[in-house]
């Protein structure tokens, strides 16, 4: 059956092969430094295109090659789309706390939420290492008029500065969730093509657990992957199933994450709109309505 759907693709694949070849020059040029965290929490993250530098000639190619069809080469060929495309709206549910809202996972880390879901606040902003919460009534009346509190986080082991609700940024992170299904040890199977909205999608399906899945982030630090480990399976150790659709482009589209654990199981989605979106921004409010409220401790888990 997998054979045949390739056959009435027909030129699909060799725009396919294009697309993952351009891709590979994104990935050796930037790497996966995006998910890192800077100094500069106020500026704005925005979809306006920024210059940058052609790989040298010398540049290393990547191990494995982009016109591999194969599920394990086109899970590789979307995790590089995912790179080139840097941001997307994202709409998710997460077991049982939902959002939506933009987010830049390159080439540094920015999410503007509004949580559909009761919650501390009804908004959530990222900027790099710095958080904003509020935008609600509630948050006004508790600081005397402001919408807005501005915190950080405690640095992490090796005194680096973190992202504020990392955990939830990674959840949501459509390279995270691709590496980790073309992680060494997973087997990637295709399901079939699939109606999905107007267009057709290619849907893959892997099976892994939550140490693996953190594991293959190797472009975090290790307290970081630990609190992804502990997002994915907060009932303690977890197997998961990951359903990835992707697109003509091989974009990621739709997440899903099912699994069970020692006492709890995770359901997961993530839909992908907007890819590469130039509208698209993440802004930090207003000084003027805001309070700085220091450094605040954020669970792992925290939505």
């Amino acid at each position: 059956m997998v054979a045949g759907s390739r056959a009435r693709k027909g030129t699909g694949v060799a725009g396919r092969q294009r697309l993952a070849a351009v891709a590979v020059v994104a990935l050796l040029a930037s790497g996966l430094s995006g998910c890192g965290g800077g100094d500069d929490g106020s500026a704005a993250a925005s979809g306006s295109p920024s210059p940058s530098s052609a790989p040298p000639s010398s540049a290393s190619p990547s191990p494995a090659k982009p016109t591999d069809r194969s599920p394990h080469g086109v899970l590789l060929s979307a995790q590089l789309a995912m790179q080139t495309a840097r941001r997307a709206k994202v709409s998710y549910r997460l077991g049982a706390d939902a959002g939506s809202g933009p987010l830049f996972w390159q080439p540094k880390t920015a999410l503007q939420i509004k949580r559909s879901t009761l919650a501390e606040a009804e908004q959530l902003i990222v900027v790099d290492t710095v958080a904003y919460q509020g935008g609600d009534a509630a948050t006004a009346a508790r600081q005397g008029g402001k919408h807005w509190e501005r915190f950080t986080v405690p640095p992490d082991p090796d005194g680096r500065k973190e992202v504020p609700y990392a955990g939830l940024v990674d959840l949501l992170n459509p390279v995270e969730a691709l590496a980790a299904a073309g992680a060494d040890g997973v087997d990637p199977v295709f399901v079939g093509e699939e109606k999905y909205e107007d267009s057709t999608v290619e849907h893959y399906r892997v099976t892994t657990t939550a140490e693996r899945y953190a594991a293959a982030q190797t472009q975090l630090p290790q307290a970081r992957r630990d609190g992804l480990r502990a997002a994915l399976a907060p009932g303690g150790s977890i197997s998961l199933t990951l359903d990835l659709w992707l697109n003509d482009k091989d974009q990621l589209v739709r997440l899903q994450r099912t699994g069970t654990g020692d006492s709890g199981r995770a359901d997961d989605s993530v839909l992908y709109t907007d890819l590469a979106g130039a509208l698209l921004s993440a802004q930090a409010p207003a000084e003027t309505d805001t309070v700085d409220t220091g450094v605040r401790t954020v669970s792992p888990l925290a939505r």
